[in-house]
């Protein structure tokens, strides 16, 4: 957009005022105000409805911002065409001042004829001759322009009245003669001369176009026989030029390409058989009938047995023939029973080494190993028992701490009493302070009693910065601090870990239940995974008894996992659910940190907990959601 004046803005902020009136069926300043702010900065039409659409909808933007354009349209027009009425009006103006400024030179000429009619019939003839060398010349020099002549150098005879100038009207008849003569004499050179030999030789031109005459080479020639170099027209639209260089530029674009077809073929060798370069037309290949019937077919039958299925698999769930499936398949999954041996280890002591060795139709056994005595087999530590006896802990009630307190100082001031009554340790200073600073010291107080002050005060202050030497000593570092705190939140699992299981409904969307569910098992150094498969995710961790009750409380009650809504199988809306599935003790942990795990296929998620010898987990966990989704199913 052309930016616009000031006034034409101002002049313009009447319409916009009642354009947004007559859009909106109510004035807005603020609405007003900013479209003139639009122009004044020299807004497009696009950025305008922007800025507009901020405080209207869009559709009344738009619609406001076409109606300011079009006045802006309408002042441009209104503008220009004023313009143009001056422009005619100064030409008017510049028009009349010239023909009255001609109209007074023709009054002075009259008067100049008025003064000279007695001379009228003697210079009457002399004026005809006059008037014919000025027809011709005149001839000659509107011929000049169409010849490429250069007229500025010609010396062109003052106007004249009856062959004689005009300002020498006033001289004698001998000057008005030579004058004459002399403009004639310069006029008659000229034509002799090359300037103008050219324009004397052309003839007077015709109504008729002049014959256009080629030689045998194609050449424009004269009737003479010689060539004739024609004016050439230069193109001035800059749309001409472009169009003049576009064609010279394919033209030697062109030429080029035939430089480089003829510069390959010199390389070419004739003898070898080499492809055309021209690509050759593809042949129309038709379809075989019936192909699209075909494939008809085959969408149809594809579409009936999704159908057949959906509909055994919702007859399955009714009947619970499907959860029935999927608990054989784990129960099949667990792996293969080991064989049963022939014996047992312990049957292997008495009985023969083949079963089907009889004796008297009863199986063989060895009478040796028999006798009257009774074997106690010696009772082995169990695992979890520790190796040192525990005592319960004995708790005191604040009474007796205080006195058990108050009975250890008691015998600690003992023993320093009698270190000091022996001789072994110095007796301790009194201990002062300004409270009983007369009573402990007596006279010397009195004596110099502002010496006596000092020395209590420095006692005092030796005193405080011994107990915070003290508590600084018994302050732990930083390190230390940290360490303590991790003692605190890790538990010794040497004697048995312990382990719980849970199951979540779904948890791969849940970004913040995620976190809170790896942060806290980090935080409180506990092992174990998380492993996400759909409609059943097992999050399994692995700790101290301490442990696992915070993180329970966190599965169980911190975390409101009924809050969100996810979809089951059948692709219903459910609330989301957190279970226990079971908690008890291992020997060792089996998980190292706690990592989320995503299976898309059961088969991946059991290989998962299998290679960590814990497949029951998953079995565990797994069956129980189908069990759950079966209920669900029958209720």
């Amino acid at each position: 957009m052309s930016h616009l004046s000031r006034r034409d803005i101002d002049d313009l902020r009447p319409s916009i005022d009642r354009a947004v009136y007559k859009i909106l069926g109510e004035k807005d300043s603020s609405l007003v105000s900013t479209a003139v702010h639009c122009l004044n900065s020299g807004y497009d039409k696009r950025k305008t409805i922007d800025k507009l659409s901020s405080y209207v909808d869009s559709k009344k933007a738009l619609k406001l911002g076409d109606k300011i354009f079009d006045l802006i349209e309408d002042l441009k027009s209104s503008s220009s065409k004023k313009r143009s009425r001056d422009d005619i009006v100064e030409r008017e103006s510049k028009k009349s001042k010239s023909s009255s400024s001609r109209y007074d030179e023709r009054d002075r000429g009259k008067e100049r004829e008025s003064r000279f009619d007695s001379d009228q019939s003697r210079h009457k003839e002399r004026d005809n001759g006059d008037k014919k060398t000025n027809g011709e010349q005149k001839k000659i020099l509107d011929l000049a322009p169409k010849t490429n002549v250069n007229i500025s150098n010609i010396a062109i005879p003052t106007p004249s009245i009856y062959g004689i100038p005009l300002g020498l009207l006033n001289r004698g008849e001998a000057d008005k003669a030579r004058k004459i003569a002399q403009l004639q004499a310069q006029i008659k050179n000229k034509f002799s001369s090359g300037i103008l030999g050219n324009v004397i030789q052309i003839p007077v031109p015709s109504n008729k176009p002049t014959p256009l005459i080629l030689d045998e080479e194609g050449r424009t020639v004269d009737k003479s026989g010689k060539a004739v170099q024609l004016t050439h027209v230069v193109p001035t639209l800059k749309a001409n030029i472009r169009a003049q260089k576009r064609e010279q530029f394919n033209k030697s674009q062109n030429h080029d390409k035939v430089q480089e077809d003829s510069g390959e073929s010199k390389f070419i060798d004739s003898r070898l058989s080499i492809k055309p370069a021209a690509r050759t037309k593809r042949a129309l290949r038709f379809h075989e009938p019936g192909k699209f019937q075909q494939m008809a077919e085959r969408l149809r039958m594809k579409a009936q047995l999704e159908k057949l299925q959906n509909e055994i698999s919702q007859i399955a769930k009714k009947t619970g023939i499907s959860s029935a499936t999927k608990l054989a398949l784990i129960a099949k999954s667990e792996g293969a029973i080991e064989e049963i041996p022939q014996m047992e280890w312990w049957d292997s002591v008495i009985l023969e080494d083949n079963l089907d060795t009889m004796k008297d139709g009863k199986i063989a056994i060895k009478t040796i190993a028999i006798n009257t005595l009774v074997e106690h087999p010696t009772q082995m530590r169990c695992p979890t028992d520790p190796i040192k006896p525990l005592y319960m802990q004995v708790f005191l009630t604040k009474k007796e701490k205080k006195k058990l307190r108050r009975q250890n100082r008691r015998e600690m001031w003992k023993e320093e009493q009698e270190k000091i009554r022996l001789g072994l340790e110095p007796p301790p200073e009194p201990k002062l302070r300004i409270s009983n600073l007369m009573r402990a010291l007596g006279t010397e107080a009195v004596q110099d009693p502002t010496k006596i002050e000092a020395h209590v005060r420095e006692q005092m202050a030796k005193r405080q910065k011994a107990h915070e030497d003290a508590n600084n000593q018994r302050k732990l570092t930083p390190e230390q601090r940290r360490e303590k705190k991790v003692k605190k939140l890790k538990e010794d699992t040497t004697l048995g870990v312990q382990v719980a299981v849970y199951r979540i409904k779904d948890l791969h969307e849940l970004a913040s239940k995620k976190f809170k569910v790896e942060t806290n098992a980090k935080q409180l150094f506990m092992t174990g995974t998380v492993m996400l498969y759909r409609d059943c995710c097992v999050v399994v961790v692995e700790g101290g008894p301490k442990q696992q009750k915070k993180y329970k409380r966190l599965m169980l009650n911190r975390i409101k996992w009924e809050e969100d809504v996810v979809k089951d199988p059948d692709g219903n809306e459910v609330p989301n659910q957190c279970v226990l599935v079971w908690e008890g003790t291992s020997k060792q942990r089996n998980f190292g940190e706690v990592k989320f795990k995503v299976c898309p296929t059961e088969r991946m998620a059991r290989e998962h907990f299998k290679k960590h010898k814990v497949e029951h987990y998953w079995d565990l966990a797994y069956s129980g959601a189908v069990l759950e989704q079966a209920n669900d199913t029958f209720t």
